[in-house]
């Protein structure tokens, strides 16, 4: 069984691997910002329905809690 080494060379004056990386990671993170913005406003928007609904089934059970005291 033999064993290889293998020697790598890093240059680096070769700025041209580090330019192809970056410019291609830029494509691939770019995203629309529109997108952006309604994921954020939908967010809102039912994070104010559950807030309503928790409020409203906390003001039910209050009231009706309320009224059987009273009887």
């Amino acid at each position: 069984m033999m064993v290889k080494n293998y020697k790598k060379e890093i240059n680096l004056l070769d700025i041209s691997r580090s330019q192809h990386k970056s410019s291609r990671s830029d494509k691939i993170r770019t995203t629309d910002i529109n997108v952006l913005l309604n994921r954020v406003s939908l967010d809102k928007k039912k994070e104010f329905r559950k807030k309503i609904i928790f409020f409203s089934t906390l003001l039910l059970s209050v009231s009706i809690a309320g009224i059987f005291s009273l009887i």
